[in-house]
């Protein structure tokens, strides 16, 4: 659903995913890009990354290329789950997979919350040559910035 002028933005926005590496992050930095300090966004998941993993805890290394592509910047990005929340009074929580959605009702449930699903491809999933697992990142960037154009548009 498209904003207009009659429904007040919301002060505080949550994008939630699996991990907190992929679409989360990216759609905390496009909206954060949109709407400057209009807003408080942020960005978790339901679990935290591997302790183990080679590449670190931050934005996985394909979002921040296809993100650095168009000038945001994930390198200061720390996973976080829905538990590491500073603060979980948000206006409006989007979800980005079907388990995250559950927990986002569950978080909000008394609350006068929104919440809104927004099935976003997972493009860790994408095979193939290094080029070819870009292309499915920069298909799931681009999906989000349409969709974050469209919900926040003044």
């Amino acid at each position: 659903m498209a904003s207009d002028d009659s429904v007040p933005a919301p002060a505080a926005v949550l994008f939630a995913c699996n991990l907190n590496r992929v679409r989360s992050p990216m759609a905390e930095a496009l909206l954060k890009r949109l709407v400057g300090d209009r807003m408080f966004v942020d960005s978790c998941g339901l679990k935290p990354w591997r302790e183990e993993a080679s590449d670190g805890e931050g934005a996985d290394p394909f979002a921040m290329a296809v993100m650095a592509e168009i000038g945001c910047d994930l390198s200061g990005h720390e996973a976080k789950t829905f538990d590491d929340l500073q603060d979980d009074s948000f206006d409006l929580v989007i979800s980005l997979t079907p388990e995250a959605q559950h927990r986002a009702v569950e978080m909000t449930r008394g609350r006068a919350a929104e919440i809104e699903y927004w099935p976003i491809f997972d493009p860790t999933l994408s095979e193939g040559s290094r080029e070819a697992r870009l292309a499915a990142y920069r298909e799931v960037r681009d999906a989000l910035a349409a969709r974050i154009a469209e919900r926040f548009r003044r």
